[in-house]
């Protein structure tokens, strides 16, 4: 199969779905390094969508005439998955956040094996558990804004699929 065809809306929704990741990630980093939030180990998880999905959306839109249709397609539907998968631990947590469903276990304590010397720094430990909200902005956390914006992230791969997809079809 032929290398995925270039139109501008389907490289243009892809790449303002990789931008929206890119300043995602960037304002968790921001909030955390900048603004003194502390990230739950939920937090931390949900990130991985964002380290897993983004460079496999900026190889795509590098290689975007280069690859055949076919890996085209499975790269961007597993980007897709990728990003659903991060809508998932966002609604997931919110619902944590807002007391829908319990939490993991995990988001209480250090992780780290202790010895008594380490007793001695407790209090330089910041543990925050996975149902405290550091941070609303209308109404929402960041978690659940994590979600939705995944969710847009989603769509627009979806709709840069379906808009190549049509393109091919007509062209056939």
């Amino acid at each position: 199969m032929p290398a995925p065809t270039s139109r501008p809306l389907d490289k243009i929704t892809a790449a303002i779905a990789f931008v929206l990741g890119l300043a995602t990630i960037a304002g968790a980093w921001g909030s955390q390094l900048i603004g003194g939030l502390v990230p739950c180990e939920l937090c931390l998880e949900q990130r991985l969508a964002y380290y897993w999905g983004l460079p496999l959306l900026l190889l795509i839109l590098l290689a975007w005439n280069k690859l055949p249709l076919t890996v085209w397609y499975i790269a961007m539907a597993i980007a897709a998955a990728i990003f659903a998968w991060g809508t998932y631990m966002g609604g997931f947590h919110a619902g944590v956040e807002w007391g829908f469903w319990p939490g993991p276990t995990a988001c209480t304590g250090v992780g780290d094996a202790m010895d008594f010397n380490a007793l001695s720094n407790m209090n330089d430990a910041h543990v925050i558990g996975c149902d405290v909200v550091q941070f609303r902005f209308l109404g929402i956390s960041l978690a659940g804004y994590n979600a939705l914006i995944s969710a847009a992230i989603v769509v627009l791969l979806l709709i840069s699929i379906a808009l190549q997809w049509r393109g091919n079809k007509r062209a056939a």
